[in-house]
C-alpha cells in the first residue's frame, strides 16, 4: 500500500457530523466503562479474602474490558473528531490486535462463567468440587484462545487494516471479500466466537432457570424456603436475561456484517453499516459492570458505602483544608446528633490527615465523635489527635 493508497484508507468515509457524533459516543462509553470496570475490581479487591472461584471470571471480565477501554478508545475517539485514521498503519494493526485480543476473552469468559454457574447449579455433585486452581486454570485458557485468534492475521491468516469507515482498524474487510484464506479465518471468527459462545451462554442460563424452577415449586410448602428461593430466582433471571441480552445487543451486529463483507457484494456495503456494529461491539464494556454491579444486592450495598465514605472523607479534607474553622464546623455539627449506641461505642481516635486520601484510609476513626462526657473540641485540644479520647 502505496502512502497515497494510504492516505486514501485511513480517510474517514462518513459525514464529519456522524463522526463527531460517534467520537461523542465513545466518549460517554469510555467514561461509562472506565468507571464500571474500574468500581468492580475496586469491589472484588474489597472482599478479596470472601472471593468465591466463581467470582474469579468476573475480575478478568473487569480486566479485559478494562484493556479494551484504554487500548482503543482514546486513539477512536481523537480520530473521529479528525475524520481520519491519525495513528499510522503499525499502530492500526496494534490497535486492531488489542481489540481482537480483549475483546474474544470477554466473550470467551462470558461463556466460561456461564458454564460455572450452570455446573454449579445443576450439577451440585460437580459444582462443588469447582476451586480457585480450576478458575484460574480456565481463565489462563480463555487469554490462550483469544491470543489464538487475535495472532492469526498475524501470521498471514487474516489480514488487520482500516475499518471501511475510516476512523479505526479490525480485520481488512476487502481481504476477507476476495481471498478464500482470508475468508475462511472469518468464518472461523463467526463460528467459535459468535455462534458456539451463543449457544453456550443461551443453554446454560436456561438450564439454570429451569432447574431454579423446578427447586421453586419442590419448596412451596415451606413459606421461609419459598422466599428464599424466590429472591434466588429473582437476581438469577435478572441476571440470565441481562447477560443475553447485552451479549446479542453487542456482537450480532457485527457477526452479521462480517458475513454480509465476507461473502456479499463489499462494493455496495456502506461504511456506515461497518461504523455503527463496531459502536455497538465496543459497548460491550459498559454492559459487564451494569450487571454484575448493578444487579447484586451484596455488592450496591457495599458499593454505597465505600463511596459514601470517600465523599464524607474528601469533603471533611477539603474543609479542613480550607481552615480549622470550617473543620471543627464539622466535628460540631456531628456532634450533635450522637449515634442511639454510642455508650456502647468503644473510645475513638481523631487522626490528623496530610490530605483527604490518607483520611479516606484512615475512615471511620477521622469522623468519630469523641466521648460526650470529655467536652472538648479536637480541633482546639491538638492532644487529642493523638490519643484516644478519654
Amino acid at each position: 500500500m502505496g502512502l497515497q493508497d494510504e492516505d486514501i484508507a485511513f480517510h474517514s468515509n462518513i459525514p464529519v457530523p456522524l463522526d463527531i457524533t460517534l467520537a461523542v459516543v465513545y466518549s460517554v462509553f469510555g467514561v461509562c466503562s472506565l468507571l464500571g470496570n474500574s468500581m468492580l475490581l475496586y469491589v472484588s479487591y474489597k472482599k478479596k479474602h470472601l472471593l468465591k472461584p466463581a467470582e474469579y471470571f468476573i475480575i478478568n471480565l473487569a480486566v479485559s474490558d478494562l484493556g479494551l477501554t484504554l487500548s482503543l478508545y482514546p486513539m477512536a475517539i481523537t480520530s473521529s473528531f479528525y475524520h481520519r485514521w491519525l495513528y499510522g498503519k503499525t499502530v492500526c494493526s496494534i490497535y486492531a490486535f488489542c481489540g481482537m485480543l480483549f475483546g474474544i476473552c470477554s466473550l470467551t469468559t462470558l461463556t466460561l462463567l456461564s458454564i460455572v454457574c450452570f455446573v454449579k447449579v445443576c450439577c451440585p455433585l460437580y459444582g462443588n468440587r469447582f476451586n480457585s486452581v480450576h478458575g484460574r486454570l480456565l481463565i489462563a485458557c480463555a487469554w490462550v484462545y483469544a491470543l489464538l485468534f487475535a495472532c492469526s492475521p498475524l501470521a498471514n491468516w487474516g489480514k488487520y487494516g482500516p475499518e471501511p469507515y475510516g476512523t479505526a482498524c479490525c480485520i481488512d474487510w476487502r481481504v476477507s471479500n476476495q481471498h478464500s484464506t482470508a475468508r475462511s479465518y472469518t468464518v472461523a471468527l463467526f463460528i467459535f466466537c459468535y455462534i458456539l459462545p451463543c449457544c453456550v451462554i443461551v443453554s446454560s442460563y436456561m438450564g439454570i432457570l429451569v432447574t431454579v424452577n423446578v427447586s421453586r415449586k419442590n419448596m412451596e410448602q415451606h413459606a421461609l424456603r419459598k422466599t428464599h428461593m424466590s429472591s434466588i430466582q429473582t437476581i438469577l433471571i435478572k441476571l440470565s436475561v441481562a447477560v443475553c441480552i447485552g451479549f446479542f445487543a453487542a456482537w450480532s451486529p457485527y457477526a452479521v456484517v462480517s458475513m454480509w463483507a465476507a461473502f456479499g457484494h463489499y462494493e455496495n456495503i456502506p461504511p456506515l453499516a461497518f461504523a455503527f456494529p463496531a459502536m455497538f461491539a465496543k459497548s460491550s464494556t459498559i454492559y459487564n459492570p451494569i450487571i454484575y454491579l448493578m444487579l447484586r444486592p451484596k455488592v450496591r450495598s457495599l458499593m454505597r458505602r465505600d463511596l459514601g465514605t470517600l465523599c464524607h472523607a474528601c469533603l471533611n479534607g477539603c474543609l479542613c483544608s480550607q481552615g480549622p474553622a470550617k473543620c471543627c464546623a464539622i466535628h460540631r455539627q456531628t456532634n450533635q446528633f450522637p449515634p442511639s449506641n454510642s455508650s456502647a461505642q468503644p473510645p475513638t481516635v481523631a487522626i490528623k490527615c496530610k490530605d483527604a486520601f490518607e483520611c479516606f484510609r484512615h475512615y471511620p476513626q477521622m469522623c468519630s465523635v469523641t466521648n460526650p462526657a470529655a467536652n472538648r473540641d479536637p480541633c482546639k485540644d491538638p492532644d487529642n489527635s493523638s490519643s484516644p479520647n478519654t
